[in-house]
C-alpha cells in the first residue's frame, strides 16, 4: 500500500468521524477490528463498536477531529492535531490537543488509537 493511499483511506476515516456516521465508520474497518481509547481500553466487535460511537455522538453532538500532521510508514498511519466538542448535556465545549494512530490490514482500518489528555471531557462528563 502506497504513502498516499494509506493517508487517503485514514483522511475518509476521520471524515466519517466528523460525519457522526458510524455505520459509515464500521463500513472502513476489518472484522476483527480494534478501537483503544486515551486509558488504553480496549473495544472490538461491530454491534458494540457501533453502539459507542453512536453513544459518543449522542454526548458530543458536534464532535470534531482537525489533523494538522499526518505520515505513514506501511500500514501505520500517525496523525496530530486537535479534538473538539460541545457536551449535549450542559452545552460545554472543550478542545483539546490529540494524536491517532491507524493500522490498515487490506485497504482498511484495522486499528483505531486515541492518544489525548482527556482530564476535561472526564471533568465535563463527571459534573453532569
Amino acid at each position: 500500500m502506497s504513502q498516499d493511499s494509506a493517508e487517503a483511506i485514514v483522511r475518509k476515516f476521520v471524515a466519517r468521524i466528523n460525519a457522526h456516521d458510524s455505520r459509515g465508520l464500521l463500513a472502513m474497518c476489518t472484522s476483527d477490528h480494534v478501537f483503544i481509547d486515551s486509558l488504553g481500553a480496549r473495544l472490538s466487535g461491530a454491534p458494540q463498536l457501533e453502539q459507542a460511537w453512536n453513544k459518543y455522538f449522542g454526548f458530543f453532538p458536534d464532535y470534531q477531529i482537525d489533523i494538522d500532521t499526518i505520515v505513514s510508514a506501511g500500514p501505520v498511519v500517525l496523525m496530530s492535531g486537535w479534538a473538539s466538542a460541545t457536551y449535549s448535556g450542559s452545552g460545554t465545549s472543550w478542545r483539546t490537543p490529540a494524536a491517532w494512530r491507524a493500522v490498515l490490514a487490506n485497504g482498511r482500518v484495522a486499528e483505531w488509537q486515541v492518544y489525548a489528555d482527556n482530564k476535561l471531557v472526564y471533568e465535563i462528563l463527571g459534573s453532569a
